[in-house]
């Protein structure tokens, strides 16, 4: 599945671990993480994939992806 969503993936010295933040979905800052940039990655991927089929299920319009430069303005 084509996914058009921006993934941000940070290091978190304080989690030991890989943060992920979905920005076009903002009801949580941090969805997902992993041990590896490469499991954080693959989660972020998952869970994407499960947000539009709960959105989907629920009769929701997915967001419309925002640009880098939205995201980051807003961040």
């Amino acid at each position: 599945m084509k996914l058009p969503y921006i993934i941000v993936i940070q290091w978190s010295d304080e989690d030991n671990c890989y943060l992920v933040h979905l920005p076009d979905f903002p009801s949580q800052q941090f969805h997902t993480h992993g041990d590896t940039y490469e499991e954080a990655l693959q989660n972020a991927v998952e869970v994407l994939e499960l947000l539009v089929e709960e959105y989907q299920v629920d009769g929701k319009s997915l967001p419309a992806p925002k640009t880098l430069t939205e995201n980051l303005l807003f961040a």
